[in-house]
């Protein structure tokens, strides 16, 4: 082999001789031969051109365009879950700093953007923050897939299959960097999540909603309450898996202290119950996040009038 020839030949070229090349799933991407990562491949191309969801001064909130930004709000979960809070990382995450799964290919990315804070892009060139995001699956991109992340934890299909004409979507890691977590941002990953259920008619809301911990007994005030006030019954029972199932109802209504019980729930868990969501039966101990996830149902018609009424119920008030 000439010295030309042996320059055009690539590491991965010379890697595949000693990997043996396997077949990724949809979603991965093959960055060295044998050795894939989730990436997202579905929604990227349909939103590259949508407008923004919403906007307030320097905030402007819409969906990710591009698979960087994707692989940017991944880095700000890492640092959210795994670097502020007590979640685990697994080998691949502790290597790219990134909070990354299979589901995040065929998942539509919420993002808040900060316009006043830039931050360096390659070529001296700048770019908005990201200081906030959410994951949001629609039912009928999550059938022609695995299903819900959510189902891993909660059994969900007495309720789907109950409900076949119904658009669900599921929300999830939301979070947002420490010196945004402030009104602005909140309204407007809201405004985001309610001008997507607008756009794609969304039916009902599902997904895991997270409590910091994982002993039932010392979260036993915010989920008792949780249990017997906003429990889902009726055609929107959900129950967690049998082998994942811990018992909410660790002390007595009568027992609970409303104020003190909704003093005691996460910001999160708390803007669900103001909004009028139902908690399913059962919690789940996520060991890897250090977590007790509880299952949220909002069926959209339900949602507080209030809460419509502040956003618009054709999601405009913060429209750009």
């Amino acid at each position: 082999m000439t010295r030309a020839a042996a320059s055009t030949v690539s590491p991965t070229r010379i890697l595949s001789r000693f990997v043996p090349p396997r077949r990724l799933p949809a979603g991965r991407v093959d960055v060295l031969p044998g050795f894939g990562v989730p990436l997202p491949v579905g929604p990227i191309g349909a939103t590259f051109k949508e407008a923004p969801l919403g906007r307030i001064g320097n905030l402007e909130v819409r969906l990710a365009r591009t698979v960087g930004e994707v692989k940017r709000a991944q880095e700000l979960r890492f640092r959210v879950f795994y670097e502020e809070m007590s979640a685990i990382p697994d080998a691949w995450a502790m290597v790219t700093r990134r909070d990354a799964d299979a589901f995040d290919a065929i998942c539509d990315h919420i993002l808040v953007l900060d316009h006043d804070a830039q931050e360096p892009k390659p070529f001296g060139k700048t770019r908005p923050r990201i200081v906030g995001t959410y994951r949001v699956l629609r039912r009928s991109v999550a059938e022609r897939h695995d299903g819900f992340y959510t189902e891993s934890e909660f059994d969900l299909r007495r309720l789907l299959d109950a409900k076949p004409d119904l658009e669900f979507l599921e929300l999830g890691r939301s979070c947002v960097l420490p010196a945004w977590r402030g009104k602005r941002t909140l309204e407007l990953l809201w405004q985001g999540i309610w001008a997507y259920v607008q756009r794609h008619r969304i039916d009902v809301m599902i997904g895991c909603a997270s409590l910091e911990g994982t002993d039932p007994s010392r979260l036993a005030l915010p989920l008792s309450f949780l249990h017997h006030h906003c429990a889902a019954d009726g055609e929107w029972a959900v129950r967690a898996l049998p082998h994942r199932f811990t018992a909410m109802d660790r002390l007595s209504k009568e027992a609970i202290d409303p104020r003190a019980a909704i003093r005691a729930l996460p910001p999160l868990v708390k803007g669900y119950v103001k909004l009028g969501a139902k908690i399913g039966d059962g919690a789940v101990v996520d060991h890897q996040f250090g977590t007790t996830d509880v299952c949220i149902v909002m069926p959209v018609k339900e949602i507080s009038q209030r809460w419509v009424d502040f956003y618009g119920a054709d999601a405009s008030r913060r429209a750009v």
